[in-house]
């Protein structure tokens, strides 16, 4: 597959021989390229970013950027994608910064759709999708198969479950439970509550879904919050899902929406 004429790329990057470059695309210093990844016309590939295999990069998408972090001083970092990754037209995601350790990661299989934005110290896992018009603050991480919708927010160091979807036009500023939809903007009007459609969809077996339902209705309520997940961690000792439930809840530092 060829390098388009028209395409600039930089003495220092390594580009798999299968790759194919479009028109007008713009490849940065030391940025490496995957088997059979595709980048479209008008691709900005600023540097020290890493593509996996089978990647597809549209029309004007700018990945490997600057963070737009008045806290950077020009420190080298990188962005870090996964394969079969897919950038549609307009997104941007940005390398990290020296305070996230300088990396920000694309997870395998995830499909960042157009005008999407993610910030600087992401961390996205395996088969996330961010839905256009979504913005990732700084150190935002979201965990595999979790959903954004479009046009939603998600302030900064907030952490979003495995399996949660968050649902349009929503601003996140706590952390989303995994398994969960959360929708609603900041404190108000949140609603929290099982992902069954979702779940279903990922092959959850109807007795975890009814235990995960059933750890939600404990947790969501106005007891003390170390009591409630003791209890529930009691309800169901074998069922790994309801452990990473409470264990998420513990582990927060922004605090959960409950």
């Amino acid at each position: 597959m060829p390098i388009h004429p028209t395409a600039i790329v930089d003495s220092s990057s390594e580009i798999d021989s299968t790759v194919s470059v479009g028109p007008y695309t713009v490849i940065g210093p030391r940025v490496t390229v995957g088997p059979d990844t595709e980048i479209m016309h008008h691709v900005s590939v600023d540097k020290d970013t890493v593509i996996g295999s089978r990647c597809r990069l549209f029309p004007f998408c700018s990945v490997g950027a600057d963070p737009q972090d008045l806290k950077y001083q020009g420190e080298r970092s990188v962005l870090i994608m996964g394969d079969e990754v897919t950038i549609r037209e307009q997104a941007t995601v940005h390398r990290g910064t020296a305070l996230g350790g300088g990396r920000t990661e694309v997870g395998q299989g995830s499909l960042i759709m157009a005008t999407v934005h993610v910030a600087h110290d992401c961390r996205l896992g395996k088969g996330v999708i961010l839905s256009s018009f979504s913005v990732l603050a700084g150190h935002v991480v979201i965990d595999s198969n979790a959903i954004i919708s479009g046009s939603s927010a998600v302030h900064q160091f907030v952490r979003i479950g495995r399996h949660a979807f968050v649902g349009g036009m929503s601003g996140a500023a706590k952390d989303v439970p995994p398994f969960m939809i959360m929708a609603g903007v900041r404190d108000k009007d949140v609603i929290i509550t099982p992902n069954v459609i979702g779940l279903r969809r990922h092959g959850f077996s109807p007795e975890i879904i009814e235990a995960i339902s059933g750890a939600h209705k404990q947790i969501h309520n106005h007891r003390p919050l170390a009591e409630v997940l003791a209890e529930v961690d009691r309800s169901w000792p074998e069922v790994e899902q309801v452990k990473e439930l409470t264990d998420f809840y513990r582990q927060s530092e922004r605090g959960v929406y409950r």
